[in-house]
């Protein structure tokens, strides 16, 4: 399945929460070739999403890279507020940053998309690390698009493991079932990165000293991640965090190379009923080694090598 090669440029998609911060400080530090941000509403609205990721951006002395604000409301219906209790009352912590100099651009998140997929035929890797509205709008208005993207990389879904905001359904998908559908039914290959490893890719609490000891950049992403800790901790055990975004970005850059990620079948429920925003996936195949089936174009990621936390944290501490 084609993913993104050194210099690929990333088009990212995104709700610029705490996790959504570390990734963007993750993808400077990388060296990324981050040619557009589009926001989604999420873990905050897409309005403050984008503010956040030009903060954020210029903090890490990237305030080159365009932002567009992206969808507030789901396919159907209404944004649900935001997260505060995970990511505070602004989405990173309750931090206050300097302000960028920069604003968004005029063009809607899913123009940006369509005109890079264009600009970078055949190159683009797409990172959507927030719920996919932007990418199915992009899909309704664009019927080219899936043929001029590389790939897509999602964080997003849960094979195996339980979900987060229902027993079943991961919040990415769940805070969009028709934009997750539409994106996993379209002609373009894609990286599902879900719960099955992002839950086990954790920061401990020594590495957030570290980056509170460390530079500038490297210290305010600790502050935000204060507010993470205390919502983690009760649901890990210990203090610690999830590190969902970036673990995504690691994988769609090829630093991160899973040791278990077979080709299969995926769909979103997207009835009402309890079963609501999960990810199904076909993993019958278990038993004779995952076979590759004609036609099947969606890799899910179900085991990485551990210590990605201290890769992060040397990462963000380099910034």
């Amino acid at each position: 399945m084609p993913r993104p090669r050194e210099p690929a440029p990333i088009y990212l998609d995104c709700d610029t929460g705490i996790d959504d911060a570390l990734t963007l400080g993750y993808l400077v530090a990388a060296g990324a070739e981050l040619v557009g941000v589009g926001s989604v509403s999420g873990n905050v609205s897409a309005e403050l999403g984008a503010r956040n990721t030009l903060d954020v951006l210029a903090l890490a002395h990237r305030a080159d890279v365009r932002v567009a604000v992206g969808a507030h409301d789901p396919i159907r219906g209404s944004f649900h507020g935001g997260a505060p209790g995970v990511h505070g009352a602004n989405g990173i912590g309750d931090v206050v940053l300097p302000r960028s100099d920069a604003a968004p651009t005029g063009e809607t998140a899913a123009a940006m998309l369509s005109r890079l997929a264009r600009e970078h035929a055949g190159r683009l890797h797409v990172l959507a690390v927030g719920p996919l509205t932007n990418l199915a709008l992009a899909l309704d208005a664009d019927p080219e698009l899936p043929s001029l993207v590389a790939g897509v990389t999602i964080m997003g879904g849960a094979a195996l493991v339980p979900g987060n905001v229902t027993a079943v359904a991961e919040a990415n998908i769940f805070n969009d079932v028709l934009a997750a559908a539409r994106v996993l039914d379209a002609e373009w290959p894609v990286t599902v990165v879900g719960l099955d490893v992002t839950m086990e890719a954790r920061f401990e609490q020594r590495h957030l000293d570290a980056l509170l000891e460390g530079p500038p950049v490297a210290r305010a992403l600790g502050a935000m991640l204060g507010t993470y800790f205390r919502y983690y901790t009760p649901v890990l055990g210990r203090p610690s965090c999830a590190l969902h975004d970036p673990l995504a970005a690691a994988v769609a850059l090829g630093e991160l190379e899973p040791t278990l990620a077979p080709v299969v079948p995926v769909e979103v429920d997207t009835t009402e009923g309890p079963g609501r925003g999960q990810t199904i996936a076909d993993l019958r195949s278990r038993f004779i080694g995952y076979p590759a089936l004609p036609g099947t174009r969606h890799r899910v990621v179900l085991e990485v090598p551990t210590g990605f936390g201290d890769r992060l944290a040397e990462a963000l501490l380099g910034l």
